[in-house]
């Protein structure tokens, strides 16, 4: 009985998740299409269009084909009549990660995890199959197996990370601890993974806070070539309201490219193009108004920001090796250089998976390549956390009182036998 009561809570939980992120769409919609288009609204595009936008910020790549006759009337280059807008806001993402992240950690502590998270993920799947198959627009496309897999895809991921990062630490009497009882026979090496995935999320969320900190930075300096990007857009108070909606999506999507810009190699905003602390080189960038906080101009003092990614590696290994100190079991070198070896893969990895969520077209022509490279981003934030991890891990403890202490009796005990 208390399995179903699982399964049935976690589907709640999906069902919930996806009704809030649908919502958190149709509702401004809503309003926008009463005041745009007023008693000529066509009210069956709106479901199609919440349906894509829902699948779009999920990382679904959208495929436009503007009608022949606004290409006509607008002059447009017919080649640029079609294009992939696949650079997604990453809001809608993040929300179902964190919140099919706390249903998996009730699954967990409820004590059947493997079912919460598979009832949550079907349910999640059944939801997003039925948005994919009831919400297509004409101009705009999306692939169908992309639109029905990649929503259940970012749920299934958030859930078991929430779960087994509570089972690991609260148990669940099943194959998590069974892994424990196996790593139990090697004492030394019991708790190396454990601090591995403690320290790469320690060294993950100071660079990741470090880049929301320079996207504001950002936001006050250069807030002024924001507002004269709004002003050029010539747009009314409705087109404002949509703009700044929209732009506020991306917000995760422009710390994650700040996250590229700590680590080093930047990222770019069209073919040809690169923004690093090493240098900047942009051509024509899209009048969008989130843009102007890409800096026009580098400096090289910018360079000291790679410290931070190994600033973030120090404090993840300082709190390993200081967890490990007072609770007076020092692991040895061997699980210590695995520890910091693991930080700084875990932490690669994570910032290549940012990159490539925040990576794709923003149009037709050189826009058809925008965002961070995963793989320069994944090795420069890798080789950083390990530098920082690596010192405070390896280095030779500085003995305290007590250390001193015990190798003065130790000397005594040695004068007195000889």
């Amino acid at each position: 009985m208390q399995r179903l009561l699982i399964v049935l809570l976690a589907a709640v939980d999906a069902v919930v998740a996806a009704a809030i992120g649908l919502a958190l769409l149709l509702a401004p919609l809503t309003v926008i299409w009463a005041v745009a288009f007023g008693q000529r609204a066509d009210w069956g595009a709106l479901w199609p269009t919440t349906a894509t936008l829902w699948q779009f910020g999920h990382g679904v790549p959208l495929t436009v084909a503007l009608p022949d006759a606004l290409v006509r009337s607008t002059g447009l280059d017919p080649s640029a009549a079609r294009f992939v807008l696949s650079v997604a806001p990453l809001l809608l993402l993040c929300f179902t990660a964190i919140f099919a992240a706390r249903s998996g950690r009730r699954a967990a502590l409820a004590g059947s995890w493997p079912s919460g998270v598979i009832s949550g993920t079907v349910v999640f799947a059944a939801i997003s199959a039925g948005a994919a198959f009831t919400g297509a627009l004409g101009a705009v496309q999306t692939p169908l197996w992309m639109a029905v897999l990649f929503p259940p895809l970012v749920f299934l991921c958030g859930a078991l990370a929430g779960a087994i990062a509570t089972a690991w630490s609260e148990g669940d009497g099943g194959l998590v601890d069974r892994v424990q009882d196996a790593l139990d026979r090697h004492p030394d090496w019991a708790h190396t993974p454990g601090d591995i995935v403690r320290g790469a999320a320690v060294a993950v969320a100071g660079v990741v806070g470090a880049a929301a900190v320079v996207v504001a930075v950002a936001a006050l300096v250069r807030g002024g070539q924001v507002v004269a990007l709004f002003e050029a857009l010539r747009a009314d108070g409705l087109g404002v309201v949509v703009i700044g909606l929209a732009q506020l999506a991306y917000v995760p999507t422009l710390v994650a490219w700040a996250v590229a810009w700590i680590a080093g190699p930047g990222f770019s905003i069209g073919a040809g193009t690169a923004v690093s602390p090493a240098g900047t080189a942009l051509g024509v960038v899209p009048g969008v108004p989130a843009l102007g906080l890409v800096p026009d101009s580098s400096s090289p003092w910018f360079l000291i920001i790679v410290l931070v990614p190994i600033a973030a590696g120090a404090l993840a290994g300082w709190l390993i090796r200081s967890q490990q100190v007072a609770a007076g079991a020092e692991a040895p070198f061997g699980p210590r250089a695995a520890t910091a070896a693991g930080i700084a893969v875990l932490a690669g990895g994570a910032g290549a998976l940012l990159a490539a969520l925040s990576r794709g077209s923003l149009g037709p022509g050189r826009l058809a390549v925008a965002g961070p490279d995963p793989g320069p981003v994944a090795l420069a934030l890798g080789l950083e956390v390990l530098v920082g991890a690596g010192i405070l891990l390896l280095a030779p403890r500085r003995r305290g009182p007590l250390d001193a202490a015990w190798l003065d009796d130790e000397d005594a005990l040695r004068s007195d036998r000889v």
